[in-house]
């Protein structure tokens, strides 16, 4: 094989083995491992992250080493491969995220869901930011860039995460609430704050903490969204319509791929977070390919069967449990989760009091909004790829994710039964139920 001129030479045939071998090994037991998750009734992405876990420094690396070794070798080269098929992965599932976003929804709910959102961020981001302060020296990659830490951490502790939000109300049967539909709305607004702001966190964390770069990172994050508004939603109404027109039922969501792809790299060029790009250019297929759905579900198959599971388990293994074994790991750890915890409740608690809501219906939007999942975990896989992370400080962030997540049921079915059902909400639940019955029995 010959580039312009110059002969590449192929991938080493045991370099690919190991590759392949690593790809089909994760995938098996990420599905494996997620069924088991979801029969305990815990979200699947705790069983797909345990793969990682397992397979990672966590255990196999320590009680056999030699295997470990040949399995996951820690050349660069090797881990490089198979962290692409995770960016891939993670690009793919950010930007359904994107699709699934109902701006209308905001529009109609905003002025309840602005004062819910705007607590569920700024009291948790402030308390990462004071968090990143007052954390040890020995958790840093680098005591002297300790600003980009801080904001990056402000990051990490006030992002929701809506697919996790999302399916944790369908589960329980609150997606007709109107705490339910709130939940959704603040947790869509907190979705679209968080990449903005993991992309500046990004920028800074290349070019360096200075006021004219982190003007740059605004202008461009601005310049991207006013593109995105007036020039990208035409141009993929057109390609997407474009697509629909052939009678190759791949071609759609095909084009869709392609379209987070190279929005990713346009917003990656700009020194911006790649997720970003996928993020916004999965709103702009949502809001142009609604009578087009069906034949996206091809996309959103791959995506949550395939290359989601294989990305969480590569995610695992950046996670060593063994570094809360030291002290000082385990205090940060705890201390890190009641920031969490406690700044997302009460900042969505005040959000949800100022807005005229109930107690208990602020502790139930707190819980819901607390859920941070599959977002937390991209992000600390962004803060880890960036050199602001530690492993001590990634495993601590992805534990967190985890914790929360489990703690959003049960707290949200002690809260809604306390929650009386309004004809409103009744109404929306025999429409829903309607429709449901409908689907079923099919066409007559």
């Amino acid at each position: 094989m010959t580039i312009a001129g110059n002969p590449v030479p192929p991938i080493p045939h045991h370099q690919l083995l190991v590759f392949l071998l690593q790809v089909g090994l994760l995938l098996l037991l990420a599905i494996a491992l997620g069924r088991l998750a979801v029969r305990f009734g815990m979200p699947s992405v705790v069983g797909e992250l345990a793969v990682g876990v397992l397979l990672g420094p966590s255990l196999l690396d320590t009680v056999a080493p030699d295997l470990s070794g040949w399995l996951l070798p820690k050349d660069p080269e090797q881990m490089h491969m198979l962290d692409a098929f995770g960016q891939f992965g993670v690009l793919m599932l950010v930007a359904l995220a994107g699709m699934h976003m109902d701006l209308g929804l905001i529009r109609r709910r905003g002025a309840a869901a602005a004062g819910i959102s705007a607590g569920g961020l700024a009291v948790p981001l402030g308390f990462g930011i004071v968090a990143g302060l007052l954390i040890p020296t020995q958790l840093l990659v680098d005591a002297g860039d300790r600003g980009v830490f801080m904001l990056y951490l402000g990051v990490a502790m006030c992002v929701s995460a809506l697919p996790v939000i999302a399916k944790t109300l369908m589960d329980m049967n609150l997606i007709h609430r109107n705490v339910g539909q709130l939940t959704m709305t603040a947790g869509m607004v907190d979705d679209a704050f968080g990449w903005l702001m993991l992309s500046i966190v990004s920028a800074l964390a290349t070019t360096g903490f200075r006021a004219g770069q982190v003007g740059l990172s605004v202008l461009y994050l601005a310049l991207v969204i006013v593109v995105a508004a007036f020039i990208g939603r035409p141009v993929v109404r057109f390609v997407m319509r474009a697509a629909a027109r052939t009678s190759d039922a791949g071609t759609v969501a095909a084009t869709a791929a392609v379209i987070v792809v190279l929005g990713s790299a346009a917003t990656h060029a700009l020194r911006l977070e790649a997720v970003f790009g996928a993020f916004v250019c999965g709103i702009l297929i949502g809001l142009v390919a609604k009578e087009h759905r069906a034949r996206l579900a091809p996309l959103n198959t791959v995506t949550m069967s395939v290359l989601a599971p294989i990305f969480f388990a590569i995610a695992g293994l950046r996670v060593d449990v063994t570094a809360l074994a030291d002290p000082l790991v385990l205090v940060a750890a705890l201390v890190l989760l009641l920031v969490a915890v406690v700044g997302k409740f009460v900042g969505a608690y005040a959000g949800a009091r100022a807005s005229r809501l109930g107690h208990w219906e602020g502790i139930a939007l707190g819980a819901g909004m607390n859920a941070r999942g599959v977002i937390e975990i991209v992000v600390a896989m962004v803060g880890l790829r960036l050199g602001i992370l530690t492993v001590e400080v990634y495993t601590i962030i992805v534990l967190i994710a985890i914790a929360t997540s489990l703690m959003a049921p049960p707290i949200l079915r002690r809260a809604m039964a306390r929650v009386e059902l309004t004809a409103d909400e009744e109404l929306r639940q025999t429409e829903q139920r309607d429709l449901t019955m409908a689907a079923r029995s099919g066409p007559r």
